[in-house]
């Protein structure tokens, strides 16, 4: 009730907003302050970030050789029997071998748990089992409290069933996690079939996106977030916070902001790389990209007044949780402004020629500031050339206005007129290996048939 009334009154307080002040002062020129402050901040962490590549320059990070936790690598499994055994071979690959693993069946309705006791038998000083009964409590954040009982390490590593990464990315990971007050590291997300398909390279190009982001929220010391797949917790923090959230449909991002109101900091290695499968459909993209916003909304919501209010979140936390709340005032002021345009035109308070100018502008500002900031991404963090980050860019904005930008206004009337319910969006790994192996059983029976 209380993430439904706080955003009823920023919704009404926004649209009392723009539309008495489209009576006096064209609120485009507020938008265009509002997307200002957002590419100044951007050039802000950018500038930030240069500062610390001299600063490391001159005086490099001593890694202390000594610290090596044990780490409780912690994989969730629900109906993952075609990818699992591939993502644990991978995983033991690991240069760092200082680490129990720790495979859950969360309830599975397929071959994953016999999978799991196979692999069990396979690595016997290396991983335990925890096959969970269907009448358990839902959720992943629910799978990785019970997981926790059984886990001894001093950090917790969490992968999805598809993760796979290079032998050292634990050992990239660990140094990170050294210092007192830092309480997580988050890997860089790739996807790993970007070139499968159109809808497979834009959610490529978004993790690279998301990777510039993260880069230049960590080099100001500001909210980096955890992101699910590679994230790296200390114990100690996770027992500060009381674990994960049983009630939350995105345990990464809800622990993200409850660590950083106790006051620990969040780092992010973007030389540690852990790749995933992207989604083919339109259909479980668009059901995924829902559960992600609506958990970030009312993540946002639930905890902004306890972080206002923390002493132990640092001013630069909380500004930078404030400058990536605009992320999502920026699609509802946007939108509003369409609808009341719209709404005065018709009504005769307005002339539909003007009015429809003014949200084309609007419209075109806004991709123009999502393919700047994509282009740069690309340049940058995936060394594209010019050509070929512009056209990737081109068409990725188009992506990011299709997919985020009508979801937060129904994300917002799901909020506001629908019960909280704890559907997780579950995404179905393994899609691309079975097409392949389709594909790959055609031409064997193909080449059978020419043999005869």
């Amino acid at each position: 009730m209380r993430e439904r009334i706080a955003l009823f009154v920023i919704l009404v307080g926004l649209t009392a907003f723009i539309y008495v002040f489209q009576y006096h002062v064209n609120t485009l020129w507020g938008y265009v302050l509002l997307l200002s402050f957002m590419t100044i901040y951007g050039i802000y962490s950018t500038l930030a970030l240069q500062h610390k590549k001299r600063k490391l320059k001159k005086q490099p990070v001593k890694i202390n050789e000594d610290f090596k936790p044990f780490v409780s690598i912690m994989i969730p499994a629900h109906n993952e029997e075609s990818v699992i055994a591939n993502t644990v071979d991978n995983i033991m690959q690991m240069s760092y071998q200082h680490f129990e693993m720790i495979l859950i069946d969360d309830r599975s309705t397929d071959n994953t748990a016999n999978v799991l006791k196979n692999i069990e038998l396979k690595y016997p000083d290396k991983v335990k089992v925890l096959i969970r009964q269907q009448d358990a409590f839902p959720g992943k954040s629910a799978v990785l409290n019970d997981a926790l009982q059984l886990a001894t390490g001093e950090a917790v590593l969490v992968f999805d069933a598809d993760a796979t990464v290079e032998p050292d990315f634990l050992s990239k990971m660990i140094p990170c996690l050294e210092p007192a007050d830092v309480g997580a590291v988050q890997a860089r997300k790739v996807i790993r079939n970007g070139s499968y398909n159109l809808l497979t390279r834009c959610q490529y190009n978004e993790y690279v996106l998301d990777t510039y982001l993260q880069v230049g929220r960590d080099a100001i010391k500001g909210a980096v977030e955890l992101r699910g797949n590679g994230e790296l917790i200390k114990r100690q923090a996770l027992e500060d916070i009381e674990g994960w959230n049983n009630y939350t449909i995105t345990d990464d991002l809800d622990m993200s902001t409850r660590l950083h109101i106790k006051g620990w900091d969040v780092r992010y290695c973007p030389s540690a790389e852990v790749y995933e499968e992207g989604i083919i459909y339109p259909v479980p993209l668009f059901r995924q990209r829902r559960r992600w916003l609506e958990g970030t909304i009312r993540r946002y919501l639930e905890y902004s007044s306890e972080a206002i209010r923390s002493a132990k979140m640092s001013l630069r936390a909380k500004l930078d949780m404030i400058a990536y709340i605009t992320q999502f005032i920026m699609p509802l002021w946007m939108i509003l402004e369409i609808v009341i345009r719209t709404f005065k035109a018709l009504t005769g308070k307005g002339v539909l020629q003007n009015e429809l100018v003014s949200s084309v502008v609007i419209a075109i500002i806004t991709a123009i500031g999502f393919f700047m900031a994509i282009r740069y991404s690309l340049r940058r963090y995936d060394n594209q050339k010019r050509i070929d980050a512009f056209i990737q860019a081109s068409y990725t904005a188009v992506y990011m206005l299709v997919i985020w930008f009508p979801m937060v206004l129904f994300i917002c009337g799901k909020i506001l007129f629908c019960k909280k319910d704890m559907n997780w969006g579950k995404t179905t790994h393994g899609l691309v290996m079975e097409e392949e192996a389709g594909h790959q059983n055609i031409n064997n029976l193909e080449k059978e048939l020419q043999n005869t």
